[in-house]
Parts: structure tokens; C-alpha cells; sequence
């Protein structure tokens, strides 16, 4: 019998609160993970695609923490977790703050 994926919870489009977003991309590593997945159309495994140079418990709690402020949205494909930017939910919420963040000096 194989290993049934759970789906994560993610807020929904109204539950989205900009202290939440604002916190997430507060943190350095939450900021280059968004800034990646900001290139990437299809979303990305970022256990796998990138090198944060953090452990894999480190990358989950960082992935978790934007998942819960409705910054990523994660889904399972195969036995990979591909996040992904939620830029329409945020760009209608809260116009030009990712276009801001993204173009800010690194």
C-alpha cells in the first residue's frame, strides 16, 4: 500500500493578513526563497534546487512559516513538495508590495 501524501493547509485568498506577510519575508532566508521562486514559473522542490546552506529541518520550518502566511503555496508531485509564489493572491491583496520586495537591493 503506498504512502498517501496529506495536503497542507493554506489560507485562503480573505485570511491572508499583511502582519503575517510582512513577518515572513522579514527573514533573510524566507526573502532568498521567495526571490527564487519568484523565477520560476512551475514553482520548484527548494529542498532540492536550492542551497540555502541550511539543514532540511531549517528549510521546513522556513517553507512552513511562508505557507502559513499565504506567501508559497506547496503542493505534493510525486515525492517531492513543490512550492510555488502566490503572486495573483498577493498582488490582488496588497498591489506593488511584491513588485517592491523583489526589487529591493538584495
Amino acid at each position: 500500500m503506498g504512502r498517501m501524501t496529506a495536503v497542507l493547509p493554506h489560507p485562503e485568498r480573505d485570511e491572508i493578513r499583511i502582519e503575517a506577510v510582512l513577518h515572513a519575508l522579514a527573514d533573510p532566508v524566507r526573502l532568498r526563497i521567495v526571490r527564487e521562486l519568484a523565477q520560476s514559473e512551475e514553482g520548484m522542490s527548494c529542498g532540492v534546487q536550492l542551497d540555502l546552506g541550511i539543514s532540511p529541518s531549517t528549510l521546513t520550518h522556513h517553507v512552513r512559516t511562508l505557507r502559513e502566511a499565504g506567501v508559497v503555496r506547496v503542493q505534493p508531485r510525486g515525492t517531492s513538495r513543490i512550492s510555488s509564489l502566490r503572486r495573483d493572491d498577493l498582488d490582488a491583496l496588497y498591489p506593488g508590495l511584491l513588485d517592491g520586495i523583489l526589487a529591493a537591493p538584495r
